[in-house]
Order: C-alpha cells, then sequence, then structure tokens
C-alpha cells in the first residue's frame, strides 16, 4: 500500500501539468491581501534529484521539465512554475526538480501558512528536513484524507487544497470524492485540486460522476494526454480537476495547453481539453 516513491516520476508530463495549474492558482490567491492556507494531502519527499538512482531508471523527465527547460518562448502563464524550478537550479543545469510543497514554499508569502501530510516512512523524513527551518509550515505523518476533516477551515478562510494521491489502490478514485465532499462540507469557499492519471478512462468517467452525484458546483476539468486513451498498462495522460477555480485559471489553461502540448509531445499524440464538469 505504502510503495509508490514520487522520485521515479518527478518531473515527468504530469508533473509539468499539476504543478503549473498550482502554480496559478496560488499566484491568484495572492492577488489578494489577505493570507491563505496551503494544505498537502499527499506531500512526498519535497525535493527530487533528477540525476538520482529513481529518476534515472525511468527517464520520465526527459519527457517532461527538460523539454520545458531547453525552450526559451515561455508563455508568461509558466512563469510562476518555472520560477520554483529555477529557485532549485541555480544555473544551466537540470539537477532537481520541486514536489508540490517546494512549488508551495517558493511562492507562499511570509505570513501565508503551510499544512504538508505525507505517510511514507522514507519520504516524510526528507520533507521533515526540507522544512524544518519553516515557521510557516507544519507536518503530520498522517493520512492525507485525514487532514480534509483535521485542518478545515482555516482561520483566514482562503486556502488551496492539492489532493495527489499515488492510485495505487482502485479505492483511491472513491477515496478522493468521499475527501473531496468532506472537505468541501467544511471550507466551501476553498480551491480543491485534484491531479489524477489517465490509465483507464473508465476510472475517470466514475470519479466525475461520483463527484457530480455530490452536488458541488464550479467543477473544471483540465487534461492532458500524450497518448491516445488505451486499455494497456501504463499511463497515457493525467488531469486536474479544480472546485472553485481562480476566474482566470480555464483561459490560462486553454491558452497554454496547446504549448505544453507541442513541446511535450512532438509526435503530436494525445490531446488537451478543459472542461466544465459542473458549471456555476
Amino acid at each position: 500500500m505504502l510503495s509508490y516513491r514520487h522520485s521515479f516520476h518527478a518531473g515527468n508530463h504530469a508533473d509539468v501539468l499539476k504543478h503549473t495549474v498550482q502554480s496559478l492558482i496560488i499566484s491568484a490567491l495572492k492577488e489578494k491581501e489577505k493570507p491563505f492556507l496551503y494544505l498537502d494531502t499527499h506531500a512526498g519527499a519535497g525535493r527530487y534529484l533528477l540525476s538520482g538512482e529513481h529518476a534515472e531508471r525511468t527517464g520520465e523527465y526527459l519527457e517532461g521539465i527538460a523539454r520545458i527547460w531547453q525552450q526559451d518562448d515561455l508563455p508568461e502563464a509558466l512563469a510562476p512554475y518555472i520560477s520554483c524550478v529555477k529557485a532549485l537550479n541555480r544555473g544551466p543545469n537540470l539537477r532537481y526538480y520541486p514536489g508540490s510543497p517546494l512549488i508551495a514554499r517558493h511562492l507562499l508569502r511570509e505570513d501565508d501558512k503551510l499544512e504538508l501530510t505525507e505517510l511514507h516512512s522514507s519520504d516524510f523524513p526528507l520533507l521533515r528536513s526540507e522544512f524544518q527551518k519553516d515557521s510557516r509550515a507544519r507536518l503530520a505523518r498522517a493520512d492525507g484524507y485525514q487532514q480534509l476533516k483535521a485542518k478545515l477551515p482555516p482561520p483566514s478562510r482562503r486556502g488551496l487544497i492539492l489532493i495527489d494521491p499515488p492510485y495505487e489502490m482502485k479505492s483511491d478514485y472513491q477515496a478522493v470524492v468521499k475527501g473531496i465532499e468532506e472537505g468541501y462540507r467544511r471550507f466551501g469557499t476553498g480551491v480543491f485540486a485534484l491531479w489524477y492519471p489517465v490509465v483507464l478512462r473508465q476510472q475517470i468517467k466514475r470519479m466525475i460522476h461520483d463527484l457530480e452525484a455530490t452536488g458541488i458546483r464550479r467543477i473544471l476539468q483540465i487534461e492532458l494526454a500524450v497518448r491516445p486513451d488505451s486499455d494497456r498498462f501504463g499511463m497515457t495522460g493525467s488531469g486536474m480537476i479544480v472546485i472553485n477555480p481562480p476566474w482566470k485559471l480555464e483561459q490560462q489553461m486553454r491558452d497554454l495547453l496547446p504549448w505544453l502540448h507541442r513541446v511535450l509531445v512532438p509526435a503530436g499524440t494525445g490531446h488537451t481539453s478543459v472542461n466544465w464538469i459542473v458549471p456555476e
């Protein structure tokens, strides 16, 4: 159950999508002076060495962040995300990749707060080491879904909740919906961002059906696929489902996804999409 290590997949096309959306949401929340909470239910280790054994074994980052890193015509909407990657890589060489907690740490302000949860026995100490000097952050080795009950609503009544489970178990597809429903009941004004892999399309369709059944409004779906849907083993794409998205996010991703797809998928396979699952 706890065998998943994100270090094998850090910086791949799914991370590029996830962290781009995360960065744009945080940037939008910063447009108001009032502080906010960033809650990460499945935080991971925080920092990933791209020349390490795990990343080198799969080489997934070579078809993800490495292709973005080589570009000199980056769209403006990528600036917050790329600033986080550059903060870890002082120079032209791409050595480290920031996970979602380090993306948040780089972009959040002094008065904003981080709640980071990770259950894996190897990744939690690495995460704790990254944040031991950051007074804004509170860490827990705990079930991330339980944090949606325990930590919400934040005193500021503003926040981003990133839900990014490994989907090692099929039950995760139901657990994320239940977790969102619990969190939304406590914090209906929060921005909830759920990452999902596209492995079997039917799993995604069922998850979306379950989300629709919650009665929650304003649910936006953003997807980037590098290959056509398949019933064979392996992830063909990924997506972000965002509840209460900032008003600019839909158009930002409509503008940005064609560029990302062209750079990440030179063969032109797969697809991109931005759709409302449930509108206002």
